[in-house]
């Protein structure tokens, strides 16, 4: 049986309080905390997908502060959020390519028979749905944008 995302969460957060490895712990910490909030605001336990989207918004969040750190010339710092980026991204799944993202958003654009800019709200959903946790939302928005023009 398939363990599910929280599940080995929780177990690599017990494997990480042993070998006593605090960023890991202190990362797994903050996510479960962060799923926790999700769960109580959607009020309902989370599936795999909306896990990686948690994911998703903490990598994301990691980026700008590596970004703002830079600026501020903090290494301090902003090797702190790398490690903890690093951490969170062996969770996620491989990420798609562009050519691949190209390819699903066709599929998906001929299964919907959309023919321009206008049509672009009957692609988004399902491309973002079955792309959820394996590309950026914001580069399949430019994938979408560009075929449907």
């Amino acid at each position: 049986m398939e363990t599910s995302l929280k599940e080995k969460l929780n177990t690599d957060l017990r494997q990480a309080l042993k070998s006593r490895e605090t960023t890991k712990r202190d990362v797994i910490r903050l996510v479960l905390s962060a799923i926790n909030n999700a769960e109580i605001a959607k009020q309902a336990k989370l599936s795999d997908s909306d896990i990686l989207g948690v994911f998703q918004k903490e990598i994301r969040q990691r980026q700008e502060s590596i970004t703002a750190f830079k600026q501020g010339n903090r290494p301090d710092l902003q090797a702190k959020e790398e490690a903890e980026m690093a951490i969170l991204q062996t969770y996620m799944p491989r990420q798609l390519s562009r050519d691949e993202i190209v390819a699903a958003a066709k599929r998906i654009i001929e299964e919907t028979g959309a023919r321009g800019p206008a049509d672009k709200g009957k692609v988004m959903p399902k491309l973002i749905t079955e792309l959820k946790g394996k590309a950026d939302g914001r580069e399949i928005n430019a994938v979408v944008t560009e075929l449907l023009k």
